[in-house]
């Protein structure tokens, strides 16, 4: 029988790793329910942000990202799974429902898999070493193949309109009621099992760095005067804007990621300018010019010089899932 092929050990590992998911505000707003034959995958509204992520699109972004994190946790270990989106349209927070069986593991699960741990979204300046041609090839493959597009934002015009509508964006979500309380809840922390810690935020006193959320003074730098950032910047895209093409969104940002860390890639998520609708449309006429609905923005080159930075924590299995050995 399937029940006692698939190692349920195996299964809790690979939800263990996924939570490495990068999420809004590390907020992990995810719960897995585990059976013998399925995975499901729900959205954990008690974890959403309404004041920075009015419409959910944040929490279903971050909920594709780790459900691509489990595929290929589950793939690394040997298991297969056959993944239904949005499986019934009653329950919107079930996102996904996983049907597991043994399957093979490739050299590219384990490549992958091999990333989650090390992938760090990194707020420092970049190095400005430019991006080979091979390795975008294969970001826009990783993103293409989760049913994405990734778009680099070309210097010149494109650019300057996207750094203009990060900072509308921000100046937008500063007057909006709530947003600066759940900012300073859930980033700058000393501890505990989920946020955005101080030590993987900038100190106020480093400059250069106009693509970029106003968070709370961190432990990071301060870097040089006039330090410029040399990161590339690009936009993920998808051909429609329902709850599904979020959730596609989200498993194209991980394959990105991970494909960017396992090529020594430095990368960070901007999800900013589309919390606010005026900046997400503008996103989509100017910088996309109408091709694509944007569903987040990435910064992406390699990492300065200095030491790694931190891990940022994890909450932890009984946390984030609920085990129903009857299913």
């Amino acid at each position: 029988m399937l029940t006692d092929k698939v190692d349920q050990r195996a299964v809790r590992s690979a939800i263990e790793l996924a939570s490495h998911a990068p999420s809004v505000h590390n907020g992990q707003p995810w719960k897995w329910t585990v059976g013998r034959r399925v995975v499901h995958l729900n959205a954990d509204r008690t974890r959403w942000l309404p004041a920075t992520d009015a419409d959910g699109r944040d929490l279903t972004v971050s909920c594709g990202a780790a459900l691509h994190h489990v595929r290929i946790a589950l793939a690394a270990v040997g298991i297969r799974a056959a993944v239904h989106r949005i499986p019934n349209p009653g329950e919107p927070d079930r996102l996904a429902t996983l049907e597991l069986a043994p399957g093979r593991t490739t050299e590219a699960d384990l490549e992958l898999a091999g990333a989650i741990t090390g992938r760090r979204t990194d707020r420092r300046p970049f190095s400005d070493w430019q991006i080979p041609g091979d390795s975008w090839r294969r970001l826009e493959s990783a993103a293409v193949g989760q049913g994405a597009i990734l778009r680099i934002v070309s210097v010149g015009g494109p650019r300057a309109v996207l750094l203009e509508a990060i900072r509308e964006a921000g100046a937008q979500q500063k007057d909006r009621p709530g947003y600066a309380t759940e900012l300073a809840m859930w980033t700058g922390r000393r501890a505990g099992d989920d946020g955005v810690p101080a030590a993987n935020l900038l100190n106020a006193r480093t400059t250069g760095m106009p693509a970029s959320r106003d968070f709370p003074e961190g432990d990071i730098g301060p870097y040089p005067l006039g330090r410029q950032d040399g990161a590339e910047l690009a936009v993920l895209g998808t051909a429609s804007d329902d709850a599904l093409s979020r959730l596609r969104a989200g498993e194209a940002l991980s394959a990105v990621l991970l494909t960017a860390t396992s090529l020594g890639l430095a990368t960070c998520p901007l999800s900013q300018p589309l919390e606010v609708g005026v900046t997400r449309r503008t996103l989509r006429d100017d910088v996309l010019s109408g091709t694509l609905c944007p569903q987040i923005v990435l910064r992406l080159g390699w990492p300065p010089v200095g030491a790694p930075l931190p891990a940022t924590p994890r909450r932890s299995f009984a946390d984030i899932a609920t085990v129903e050995q009857d299913h």
